[in-house]
């Protein structure tokens, strides 16, 4: 079976695949951009772009949308990206200075969809929590002060793939629903 992936996240091309090497589920990425809607939930933007990437491509794709909530600010939410390119990690901590709750999670909602319109939603958050420095090598917007779970590190400060398994549960759900549905599996 080959199943389109909406993405140019490096990110998640390692998860995804990470999950479906081995398996009879093929996967390949499409370089091709897709119109990502403004929402107020990481599952609408996703099941938004499988589905249209599914009618462009009449064949079965995948999405995943992540978005990060702070929980002392009540946003950014969806708009995670616009607002991160906005404020640097060093207003951002200016701004949380100001409240004890340094919490937060992201919300990851993954897609898949089929030609006839037929989807399986699946939703998880991963806790997280900020820092009071930015820390770490490559950092990219606030990943120097975003700590997963109960790390102790920012995310800069250790190597991806040691963050797999946080990351590719959604596609691990999509795969276990292909499989227990034998969804055109050979």
């Amino acid at each position: 079976m080959k199943i389109y992936l909406i993405t140019r996240n490096i990110g998640k091309l390692k998860a995804a695949n990470n999950v479906f090497s081995g398996s009879n589920i093929e996967l390949l990425p499409v370089e091709k951009d897709y119109p990502e809607i403004q929402a107020e939930t990481s599952l609408e933007i996703a099941k938004y772009t499988a589905l249209q990437a599914t009618m462009d491509l009449q064949a079965p794709s995948l999405r995943e949308d992540h978005s990060l909530f702070i929980h002392a600010l009540g946003f950014p939410g969806p708009y995670t990206s616009y607002i991160e390119n906005k404020l640097p990690p060093e207003k951002l901590l200016d701004l949380l200075s100001h409240y004890k709750d340094r919490s937060g999670h992201f919300e990851v909602a993954t897609v898949y969809a089929e030609p006839n319109g037929k989807t399986f939603e699946f939703v998880f958050q991963v806790p997280m929590t900020f820092g009071i420095q930015v820390k770490g090598i490559n950092q990219k917007g606030w990943n120097g002060l975003i700590r997963l779970g109960e790390e102790e590190r920012s995310i800069t400060e250790y190597p991806e793939d040691e963050r797999l398994n946080i990351w590719n549960r959604g596609f691990q759900k999509v795969k276990d629903y292909l499989e227990q549905n034998k969804l055109n599996l050979p």
